[in-house]
């Protein structure tokens, strides 16, 4: 096998790029929604159980076409067929941004997941045509950390782009519904104004006798619906109060954090502040003082930026078609030496992409008992890890009430910390293919990783600060990409010509495990939020992951059984 020469042309890099940038579009679209989901909660007036089914609704979808546009791509060529998934996903994002309820976002994020399911697979089918052998490690790991930018980027980049479509000219005033809870912020409200605490009592000294009416209605009615006369007429007069009043007093706000753009409004000079910042201030600190109860103002940003990731996918699509080629050997930019240095150390058959394969080698798969051992481990590796990009947000909200901006922040930190592990996976994973054996350089660095993140999950036990959680939370994200790349480049050990097919295997199970940890986080942690429950669930997934992958061995090749081969054994 040569060694990496300086060559005439550097196409795959440009290739592997392309199908990085691809993978960043495809977790900022997957995973916007888990962090804008409180906002669409409160619109649509959805409950916990409802949001559990759409966030593992697009897992089901992923996983169960993960095998059919893997094999896809290797029958009619990646570039076709990527393209075509991008332009699907990016259309499904753009339609989210429409839904007006429950069934329409389960129908999107259905089709989103079935749009998606091909990338990773044909992505796994570009690296094994386009990279040496000696690389496949470190492009496995280009594109996989793509996607972990993509997620790492989500939170900030999704509550940035929230807030930029609520800008300070449109109306702060409350609407009909925007209370979403009357009857608990009636009770707190009362309850304050009775402690005489001033911002309640400044509010309540200046509404009618019909508004104060309608708070002591709401106490003794906990079912009180929304969108009745005598709510607007609460509302229209709470509106002008807070159009036109100061109610923030320092005090008072001791134990609450505002969100940033509270924080801002805080340092401007009364004297010089507009009606527009003075209404958003207060607007602001009464749904700090209500949390629960009060429909966010910035969350009406949501729809506006699920258009805007989907035309950016768009954009994505057109870049990928002009970049990519289905092999080295289709591309007019690719040099001889280039070439040259792709294939060297390949089996004949696997330098000639003219052939179209069969159908999908279902006998050849299921009769794979490593192929079943890494399964298993990301089933269970998803059901720990996703963690992070479903609940997170809701956990730091609610354990350690962390504002907006700044959970956007640690959630990103978290994320970003696993472009670092997998960076390192790939480079670990050649490194120790050269010195050790092809065997243990793709087991030791998932197993290893797996009981590390174990381990971290059951710090989280114990009563830490929510830095010190973000901290075991980025240890969790390390681990996790860190086995990565291992097992992108034992599925390209073992696939052949049916890379696509058997990589989309993989993730189908992998991705089921993902569908099933939404609701199981539910049922683990309850009605309550016993956030412990989650992390001890987390912690043994990871440790059944770790045990499963010690048994991997990628010198059992995908044996798939030809036409001429069914016909010799006939003879």
């Amino acid at each position: 096998m040569a060694s990496v020469e300086p060559t005439k042309s550097y196409v795959r890099y440009r290739v592997i790029f392309a199908c990085m940038l691809m993978a960043i579009l495809l977790y900022l679209d997957r995973f916007c929604i888990s962090f804008a989901e409180v906002f669409i909660k409160d619109e649509l007036g959805l409950t916990d159980h409802q949001i559990g089914i759409l966030l593992g609704s697009f897992f089901v979808s992923y996983a169960l076409c993960q095998v059919p546009s893997g094999w896809f791509s290797d029958r009619f060529g990646a570039r076709k067929m990527l393209t075509l998934y991008i332009l699907m996903w990016s259309l499904f994002t753009a339609m989210t941004g429409f839904a007006t309820g429950f069934i329409m976002l389960l129908i999107f994020r259905l089709g989103f997941g079935l749009s998606q399911a091909g990338a990773y697979p044909t992505s796994a089918n570009i690296v094994s045509k386009w990279m040496p052998l000696t690389e496949r490690g470190f492009a496995s790991s280009m594109v996989t950390v793509g996607g972990r930018i993509g997620g790492a980027l989500a939170p900030v980049l999704t509550a940035f782009l929230i807030i930029l479509f609520v800008p300070m000219s449109e109306s702060s005033d409350l609407k009909s519904g925007d209370i979403m809870n009357p009857h608990n912020l009636a009770e707190t409200f009362l309850e304050r104004v009775n402690e005489k605490q001033e911002f309640e009592t400044k509010i309540y000294e200046q509404l009618t006798p019909g508004d104060r009416a309608y708070l002591k209605v709401a106490v003794d009615d906990p079912d009180m619906k929304t969108g009745t006369a005598e709510e607007e007429e609460f509302i229209a007069k709470l509106n002008s109060i807070l159009q036109k009043e100061s109610l923030y007093h320092p005090q008072e706000y001791a134990g609450l954090k505002l969100n940033q753009q509270a924080e801002q409004l805080l340092n401007v000079n009364p004297g010089e502040m507009s009606l527009e910042q003075s209404s958003r201030l207060n607007r602001l600190l009464f749904e700090a003082r209500y949390y629960s109860d009060v429909r966010k103002v910035q969350g009406k940003g949501w729809r506006k930026m699920m258009m805007t990731y989907g035309v950016v996918g768009i954009l994505i699509a057109a870049m990928f078609w002009w970049v990519i080629r289905d092999y080295p050997r289709a591309h007019p930019s690719c040099s001889k030496q280039e070439l040259e240095l792709i294939e060297d150390g390949r089996l004949e058959e696997d330098k000639d992409h003219s052939k179209q394969i069969g159908g999908i080698p279902f006998k050849a798969i299921t009769a794979n008992k490593s192929l079943w051992l890494l399964s298993l481990s990301q089933f269970c590796t998803n059901v720990g890890w996703l963690f992070l990009v479903t609940w997170l947000p809701r956990y730091l909200d609610e354990a350690y009430q962390v504002p907006l901006e700044e959970r956007g922040k640690m959630i990103t930190i978290a994320l970003a910390v696993g472009w670092f592990g997998t960076l390192s996976g790939g480079k670990v994973t050649d490194w120790l293919m050269k010195r050790i054996s092809l065997r243990w350089s793709r087991v030791l660095p998932i197993a290893i990783s797996r009981f590390t993140a174990m381990a971290a999950y059951l710090v989280c036990l114990l009563e830490i600060s929510p830095w010190t959680a973000v901290v075991m939370f980025s240890i969790v994200a390390f681990s996790t990409d860190f086995g990565s790349p291992a097992m992108w480049a034992f599925n390209q050990d073992i696939a052949g010509k049916h890379v696509g097919s058997v990589l989309g295997w993989g993730n189908m199970w992998g991705n089921l495990g993902a569908a099933v940890a939404p609701s199981l986080m539910i049922a683990v942690i309850g009605e309550e939020h016993h956030w412990n429950m989650a992390f001890v669930t987390c912690a043994i997934a990871f440790l059944i992951a770790g045990v499963a992958s010690l048994w991997v061995d990628p010198a059992q090749t995908l044996v798939v059984e030809t036409d001429e081969d069914e016909e010799i054994k006939e003879t």
